[in-house]
């Protein structure tokens, strides 16, 4: 049976339109992944380490026959057939993709946790999930994603990119 998913892609190095083009257009063409929508691409600022080039972001929303851990295993191959090795927590990088909801399950392993621990604190997720879906509630916080972003202090999102 298919589960909805909503990921989150982010770029910050070369050209980071292209790159989120990029994964978005590997992500359509996996076995077992159909693409729903997209949200537009977001300019954020960097969360968590703020030392560095600001972000292009967006959010995918996926129809997957795919286990959560065999899913996580299909975004790193992505993020490494795009360049992305090893790199320092919260640190610049060419690709990054986060699963954010997995249907409405509470995944807790020692390598996944879903729902992201952070998407509720970060504009650069919740921007965009308002764009394609507002009244998603979050499985843990039992709010809607429009509800989580209108709480948000600052967004960080710096401009609507396309």
């Amino acid at each position: 049976m298919s589960e909805r998913v909503f990921l989150s892609i982010g770029s910050n190095i070369g050209p980071r339109v292209a790159n989120c083009t990029r994964a978005v257009e590997l992500l359509a063409v996996q076995r077992r992944i159909v693409l729903v929508r997209k949200s537009p691409f977001y300019e954020t600022s960097a969360w968590g380490k703020e030392d560095q080039p600001p972000f292009i972001n967006c959010v995918v929303e996926v129809e997957t026959t795919l286990e959560p851990l065999r899913l996580l295993d299909n975004l790193k191959k992505i993020e490494s057939n795009m360049g992305r090795g090893p790199s320092e927590r919260w640190g610049p990088r060419v690709i990054d993709l986060d699963i954010i909801f997995y249907g409405d399950r509470i995944v807790e392993t020692r390598g996944l946790t879903i729902p992201h621990p952070h998407a509720h604190e970060r504009g650069f997720v919740l921007i965009p999930l308002c764009c394609i879906a507002p009244d998603l509630v979050h499985p843990k916080l039992k709010k809607t994603v429009r509800e989580l972003a209108g709480i948000l202090k600052d967004t960080g999102v710096l401009r609507k990119v396309v």
